[in-house]
C-alpha cells in the first residue's frame, strides 16, 4: 500500500500541468458554449433558450462521452459509489438555474459584459473548497498571497464591469436586472463544485459524474419552464418544432459537454480553488465571441471599451494568480486526509480511491463496449445530423470571418487537451 501510495504523491505532483491544460481548454469550449444564447435576441423566451440548450447537453452526452469508456464501465462506477448520485443530480439542478439566469444576463447586459460577472463564481468555489475540503490548508505564504491578490483582483474586476454597464450606454434600461442575474449565476456556479470536488475525492469518475449531472440539469430546467414560462405553453414548445433554430442550441449544449468534461478533469486534478479560476478563462473565449463575432461593443465609445477590457484583463490575471499556486507537500497532505474522511464516512478502499483521484484507476472496471452503446451513440448522433441538415443561419447579425477562426481555435484546443489527456490517463 505504501508503494501505491507513494505513486500516487509522484504522479500526483506531474499531473499538475495536466490539470492547467484541462483548465485552459474548458475555458475555451466553456466560451463558446454560451454564443448560441444569442438567440434571445430573436424573441424567445430565457427559460425556452435554456431548456432546449439543456436538452442538447442531455443528448450530446450519449454521444462523445459514452464512447470512451461505455454504459457498463459509467454504472458500475455508480453502483460503487452511491452516495454521489444525489449530489450529482444536485450539482445538475444547480446548473440549471445558474444556466437559465446567464440567458437573462445575456439579453439584459450582453455577453461581453455579462461572461467576466458571472465568472466571480471562482470566488464562491475557493470559499466552500477552503471551508468544506480543506484546500490551502497547509499551503506556503506564497501560494496563499497568489491565491488572496487573485481573488481580490477578481472581486475589482466584477465592479468594473457592472459599473461600465450601468453608465456605458451600450444597453438597454435593465442592466441592473441583468447584473442581478449575472451575481446569482455566479452563486449558483460557484456552489455547484461543492458536489465536483466531493465527488473527486471518493474517486468518482467524470464521465459517470456527468450522466447524472444531465438529469438533474433537464429535469430541473424543465420544471422552471413549466412553473415560470406558461406551461405548456411557454416557447420553448414552439422551438421544439422549429429544427432550423433547434440545431444551434443543441450545438450549444454538446460544446459545453465538452468543455465540462475538461473542467472537471481540471477540478479532479488540482481542485476547486485552483481548476475553476483557470477554467473561468472562458470569460476571454466568451468576450472574443460577443465581441468579434456578434459586433456587442460595435457601439461602444472608447471609454466603455477600455473598462471592458480592464476588467476582463485584471480577472484574467487573477484567476492566473490563483490557479498557478502550486500544492505543497503539506496542503496535499491535508487533502489526503480529506479523503480519507470521505472513504471512512461512506465505507471506500482508501488504497484504490487515491488511485482513481490521481488518474491511475485499478484493473478490473468494466471498459467493454456493448451493442447497446453503439445503438445510444448512433441515436444520438442522429438526432444532432437530423437537425443539423434542417438548420437555417439565425436571424442575427454576424461576422462570420471571426466565427470560422474561432471554431478553428475550438478544434485546436480540443486536440491538445484530448491528445494529453488520454495520453496520461485514459480518461480516468
Amino acid at each position: 500500500m505504501a508503494l501505491a501510495l507513494d505513486r500516487v504523491r509522484r504522479t500526483r505532483l506531474s499531473l499538475h500541468g495536466l490539470g492547467v491544460i484541462c483548465g485552459l481548454t474548458a475555458g475555451v469550449w466553456l466560451g463558446a458554449a454560451e454564443a448560441p444564447t444569442k438567440l434571445v435576441n430573436a424573441g424567445f423566451s430565457p427559460f425556452a433558450i435554456s431548456l432546449c440548450m439543456v436538452a442538447g447537453v442531455f443528448t450530446a452526452r450519449w454521444t462523445f462521452p459514452t464512447l470512451l469508456k461505455g454504459t457498463g464501465y459509467v454504472f458500475e462506477d455508480l453502483s460503487e459509489r452511491k452516495h454521489l448520485i444525489v449530489w450529482a443530480l444536485m450539482a445538475g439542478a444547480l446548473w440549471a438555474v445558474a444556466n437559465t439566469l446567464t440567458v437573462f444576463a445575456i439579453r439584459d447586459v450582453g455577453l461581453a459584459v455579462a461572461f467576466p460577472m458571472w465568472n466571480a463564481n471562482s470566488l464562491i468555489g475557493l470559499f466552500w473548497g477552503r471551508v468544506l475540503f480543506r484546500e490551502l490548508e497547509g499551503a506556503s505564504g506564497r501560494n496563499i498571497a497568489k491565491v488572496v491578490v487573485g481573488a481580490m483582483a477578481i472581486v475589482i474586476a466584477a465592479v468594473m464591469l457592472g459599473f461600465s454597464t450601468i453608465y456605458g450606454g451600450v444597453v438597454g434600461s435593465h442592466a441592473f436586472r441583468g447584473i442581478i442575474a449575472a451575481l446569482g449565476a455566479s452563486l449558483m456556479w460557484g456552489t455547484m463544485y461543492v458536489p465536483y470536488r466531493k465527488a473527486y475525492l471518493s474517486g468518482m469518475n467524470p464521465l459517470s459524474f456527468v450522466t447524472v449531472f444531465t438529469v438533474g440539469e433537464l429535469g430541473t430546467v424543465l420544471a422552471l419552464t413549466l412553473t415560470l414560462d406558461g406551461g405548456l405553453h411557454s416557447s420553448a414548445f414552439r422551438l421544439f418544432q422549429m429544427p432550423g433554430v433547434l440545431f444551434w442550441l443543441f450545438l450549444g449544449g454538446f460544446v459545453w459537454v465538452i468543455g465540462d468534461l475538461f473542467q472537471q478533469f481540471a477540478a479532479k486534478y488540482l481542485g476547486i480553488g485552483r481548476g475553476i479560476p483557470l477554467s473561468n478563462t472562458n470569460q476571454l473565449w466568451g468576450l472574443a465571441w460577443g465581441a468579434l463575432v456578434f459586433g456587442e461593443l460595435a457601439a461602444a465609445d472608447w471609454q466603455h471599451k477600455s473598462m471592458v477590457i480592464a476588467g476582463s484583463v485584471i480577472m484574467i490575471l487573477g484567476a492566473l494568480a490563483i490557479s498557478t499556486a502550486v500544492a505543497s507537500a503539506k496542503e496535499r497532505s491535508s487533502t489526503n486526509e480529506a479523503v480519507m474522511r470521505e472513504c471512512n464516512r461512506y465505507g471506500l478502499n482508501y488504497q484504490r480511491t487515491m488511485m482513481a483521484q490521481a488518474g491511475d484507476e485499478l484493473d478490473g472496471r468494466d471498459r467493454r463496449r456493448r451493442w447497446w452503446d453503439y445503438v445510444i451513440v448512433l441515436t444520438a448522433t442522429a438526432v444532432f445530423v437530423t437537425l443539423g441538415v434542417r438548420a437555417m443561419t439565425p436571424p442575427l447579425t454576424m461576422d462570420f470571418r471571426w466565427a470560422v477562426f474561432l471554431s478553428v481555435v475550438l478544434m485546436i484546443s480540443l486536440f491538445v487537451g484530448g491528445w494529453c489527456l488520454w495520453r496520461r490517463t485514459r480518461f480516468t
